[in-house]
């Protein structure tokens, strides 16, 4: 039986986060048996700002051997940089001319970049919604985890994509947002009002995946709680507590009940001591596994041509179909 298409992606920007693995990589993992998945390294998108090459390269494979280092099976699913499939930007363009301009002046995360990066408002971060668009469509795929970052653009893409199919047929699948499991939203030490980042300007606000074991326990010792000491799970009043209480819950497997009574009345120094200890010992092993795969650099070209190998004879089948409903020579 065919499995459903699904797709999902991260820039290679920046740096993987505890949160990355918790609310994305570690959920996607859980997919592979019942989904044909589809994990792409979003190195187009990531160029609307202004990244030096050898990073970029080197974030790519970082961000694979992180990956199968976290579970992903490459022989279960596809794991490819976006930029290794020519497709990706011929059907953006092709989508451009189905896209409507107010459509993409009330995309709010255009607003929100633009105030971040004034100095490069460029085109493409005008049309990155588009590219997404292309990004789902060319795979024909059924469902697209969504965050509320990203709800918006999924419903771009399905109002290009039936746009498209009702002047031109059933051309493409329309997308449907996959809803995960209901998982740990990681938030920043030091802003825990403010999820988690892998480009946060303040490292000490993140645990990296590839942070040193000291380094970890630092960082959780000095995050931001507050002044009264309380151990109680009460993200509006009490949002650093309840951050800590939420990463603990998540990497120990506990619920947030059992740790609230296990720790109240304690202060917030042995949590977080028995909380750095826990993350160190879910992280130490996942960088073992990440230095052997990035110790054997033809293992991970294999595994990025091969995805890639499959995912262009994918996306060719779908641009062919584009071509003869558009009248464009073959």
């Amino acid at each position: 039986m065919t499995r459903p298409v699904l797709l999902s992606g991260i820039q290679p920007s920046g740096q993987l986060t505890l949160g990355n693995y918790i609310g994305a990589i570690r959920n996607w993992k859980a997919l592979e048996d019942d989904y044909d998945c589809l994990f792409l390294l979003v190195d187009l998108h990531a160029i609307t700002v202004r990244q030096d090459p050898a990073d970029l390269r080197r974030r790519c494979r970082e961000f694979l051997a992180l990956y199968i280092a976290c579970g992903l099976n490459p022989e279960r699913s596809q794991i490819f940089a976006q930029s290794q499939v020519r497709g990706h930007g011929h059907l953006a363009w092709i989508l451009d001319c189905y896209a409507m301009v107010g459509e993409l002046n009330r995309m709010t995360q255009f607003k929100d970049k633009s105030r971040k990066h004034a100095d490069n408002i460029n085109a493409g971060l005008f049309n990155y919604p588009v590219l997404m668009a292309a990004d789902i469509l060319l795979y024909q795929t059924q469902l697209v985890p969504v965050g509320d970052d990203q709800k918006q653009h999924l419903e771009l893409t399905r109002d290009i994509a039936q746009r498209f199919n009702t002047l031109h047929g059933e051309v493409f699948t329309v997308p449907e947002p996959f809803i995960p499991p209901v998982g740990a939203r990681i938030m920043g030490l030091q802003e825990p009002t403010a999820k988690m980042s892998k480009s946060d300007d303040a490292p000490t606000n993140a645990i990296y995946l590839l942070d040193e074991p000291k380094t970890i326990t630092r960082k959780i010792k000095r995050a931001v709680t507050d002044t009264d000491g309380e151990v109680r799970y009460d993200p509006q009043a009490k949002p650093g507590v309840s951050n800590l209480l939420q990463i603990f819950a998540a990497v120990s497997g506990r619920d947030i009940d059992s740790l609230v009574n296990e720790y109240a009345g304690g202060g917030y120094g042995r949590l977080k001591g028995d909380l750095a200890d826990a993350v160190v010992a879910l992280i130490e092993p996942l960088q073992a596994r990440y230095n052997e795969f990035q110790a054997d650099p033809a293992l991970l070209d294999g595994i990025l041509t091969r995805a890639a190998e499959n995912a262009n004879a994918r996306a060719e089948a779908t641009i062919r179909r584009v071509h003869e409903v558009l009248g464009f020579l073959q």
